[in-house]
């Protein structure tokens, strides 16, 4: 093998000589999206995309958000079924109770020390996003105080996600503009999802088998 490994090297550089010349490398590619943020087509389009995904899209207001979030929780959570959110989640989306002080839901504020196997015990997360592609349906997270470490989103088997107008974009280019490289990038398209060669499709294998994006208009 390594015989074998110098004997191609070795070509190689007989091949390029000495003084190789680096060609340039073309940079005429798309680097935006032809629609601007927060038109009704931008976000339709990234509704339909979600969809496609079988992702479920609850389009909302700011005003509506808490009460709509509420109802997506109590008809996709199951019964008794706890929840654990980021350590900043606005308060106003989602009051940080528990069920010790005679509340609805058992919520808790993620504080970094549970794991794989504690959050196994979740049925669902609340998160905010970074940002979102419309042209793919992506939704990014960047580890965020509001969105929190990436295992809470990939354990739990229901993520309900917020994404405003704002925090959505076009085509990919924009999205990588809007992201930091040296942060913990998790990219979302959709309900986890992977298929075998006889396309038989299977979900939540390697993250939430549920998406619920709320789309704050």
């Amino acid at each position: 093998m390594s015989d074998a490994r110098e004997a191609v090297l070795a070509r190689i550089r007989a091949a390029l000589g000495p003084d190789p010349v680096v060609p340039d490398v073309p940079r005429d590619y798309r680097r935006s999206g032809a629609a601007a943020p927060e038109l009704a087509e931008l976000l339709d389009l990234l509704v339909d995309r979600l969809v496609d995904y079988k992702a479920t899209v609850i389009t909302t207001t700011a005003a509506d958000l808490a009460a709509d979030l509420r109802a997506a929780l109590d008809a996709t959570m199951p019964a008794g079924g706890r929840l654990i959110v980021p350590p900043q989640l606005p308060g106003e989306w989602l009051p940080r109770t528990d069920a010790a002080a005679g509340t609805e839901r058992d919520v808790v504020v993620d504080d970094g020390t549970l794991g794989p196997r504690d959050l196994d015990g979740f049925a669902g997360v609340v998160t905010a996003c970074a940002a979102a592609c419309a042209e793919t349906g992506t939704i990014a997270l960047d580890g965020g105080p509001d969105q929190g470490r990436r295992a809470i989103t990939l354990v739990p088997d229901r993520h309900f996600c917020v994404v405003r107008a704002d925090q959505v974009v076009h085509s990919v280019p924009d999205l990588l503009t809007r992201l930091a490289p040296t942060r913990p990038l998790t990219l979302i398209s959709g309900p986890s999802a992977t298929s075998d060669i006889e396309l038989n499709r299977v979900e939540g294998v390697h993250g939430p088998r549920t998406l619920v994006v709320l789309l704050v208009r």
